[in-house]
């Protein structure tokens, strides 16, 4: 049965909604806008008209197929060149979905997503439509197909999984731009000392390069290691230039909701360091380098205005 420009006009209301949630289920926007895609097809070639609550169904068949990429995902990430990190979200990307909580702030904080790669695909699912979307656990377990009780006991395993990592502090934009600042600062120093004192004892730093771009198998662990890294990364030199093809400007900005840098060569983002900030200090820096997984971030950089670059790297 062909879709009314009402059927469909009903869809595109809820496609922002369904991609944050399968963003936050996927880690990768590309993944979440396929899901969003053949969740239309789906729609299109159901009888609509016998659908009563279309939400509930849309979400439905939405969180399956998510469910259904994440058993396959698993399989792809034992085989995943180095370190895997999700696709990081520019300030004001709309499948960043709601902000008007803490909970839901959080639930698309960079560190939580990698902390959620932890969990089973129904952990995941409960947790991001409880956390993130306030489904009650009724309506939860009819999109699973499970019990109550069982949505009830799965979220409170999946929350305290996610509990058990480090939590970000939540700050505002003015502390962001100032963490960001002093960071630089410390980083382009040529000095671990300052970098050191502003990361906590117990520091991560991952990097993503998906075998496409150079990056380091293991993570560096210990505030001093991470220090050494991070000072080489900004220290200038002539093979570097020559490595990414010329010198790229670094602008400070937000990303996942949390402080970030954005690395800009030529107009194109080809890097996102994203700064996980507790009571203590900087206790993870994530870098995506992946290119395959900063082709939305460029677009979303090109449509929006970023100011003066804080420093030239190399």
């Amino acid at each position: 049965m062909a879709l009314t420009m009402s059927d469909v006009d009903r869809f595109e209301a809820s496609r922002p909604r369904l991609g944050a949630i399968a963003y936050r289920l996927l880690g990768s926007a590309s993944e979440a806008e396929d899901a969003v895609q053949e969740t239309f097809l789906r729609w299109q070639a159901a009888d609509v008209d016998r659908i009563e609550v279309p939400e509930a169904w849309l979400t439905k068949a939405l969180t399956n197929l998510c469910l259904n990429q994440l058993t396959s995902a698993r399989a792809r990430r034992e085989t995943y060149v180095g370190q895997w990190l999700p696709e990081p979200l520019l300030a004001g990307d709309p499948m960043l979905g709601p902000a008007d909580t803490a909970e839901q702030r959080e639930s698309v904080s960079y560190a939580v997503l990698a902390l959620l790669e932890r969990l089973t695909p129904n952990e995941r699912a409960v947790y991001v439509l409880r956390e993130a979307f306030d489904y009650r656990h009724g309506e939860i377990a009819e999109i699973l197909d499970i019990t109550e009780a069982a949505s009830q006991q799965i979220f409170h395993r999946a929350k305290g999984h996610v509990a058990a990592g480090k939590a970000r502090t939540e700050i505002d934009e003015a502390a962001a731009r100032r963490i960001i600042d002093e960071f630089l600062a410390a980083a382009t120093s040529g000095d671990t000392d300052p970098l050191v004192r502003l990361l906590t004892q117990d520091a991560v730093s991952i990097g993503d390069g998906g075998g496409k771009v150079p990056a380091r198998a293991k993570a560096f662990e210990g505030a001093l290691a991470v220090a050494k890294f991070l000072r080489g990364l900004f220290k200038p030199g002539e093979a570097k230039r020559a490595l990414v093809g010329g010198s790229p400007e670094v602008y400070a900005t937000t990303a996942n909701g949390g402080p970030a840098l954005v690395v800009v060569l030529d107009g194109k983002v080809i890097g996102v360091m994203c700064l996980e900030i507790t009571a203590d200090g900087i206790a993870g820096v994530r870098n995506q380098v992946n290119p395959d997984k900063l082709e939305r971030a460029t677009e979303r950089w090109a449509a929006t205005e970023h100011g003066d670059p804080r420093l030239t790297m190399f």
